[in-house]
């Protein structure tokens, strides 16, 4: 089972094996709008990531190791 969860500017995903929180970007922000960056000109355009939600770490939690694949050995 998988839960998704999107709270304030934080989305949560959870799973038996992990807990994980993502940063988003916040609506009410004056420089993206809420559309976590924009693009910079020139030939080769890219994203322009702001500072609303990429200079948030992410966070995760461990909750249960995982399973080991099956051509190798448990141990």
């Amino acid at each position: 089972m998988r839960a998704v969860l999107k709270a304030g500017h934080w989305q949560l995903h959870a799973d038996r094996h992990r807990i994980h929180l993502t940063p988003v970007a916040r609506r009410s922000c004056p420089d993206c709008r809420g559309a976590g960056g924009w693009w910079v000109g020139g030939p080769f355009p890219e994203m322009e990531a702001c500072g609303c939600w990429s200079e948030r770490h992410e966070l995760r939690i461990r909750l249960l190791p995982l399973p080991a694949p099956a051509d190798e050995p448990p141990f």
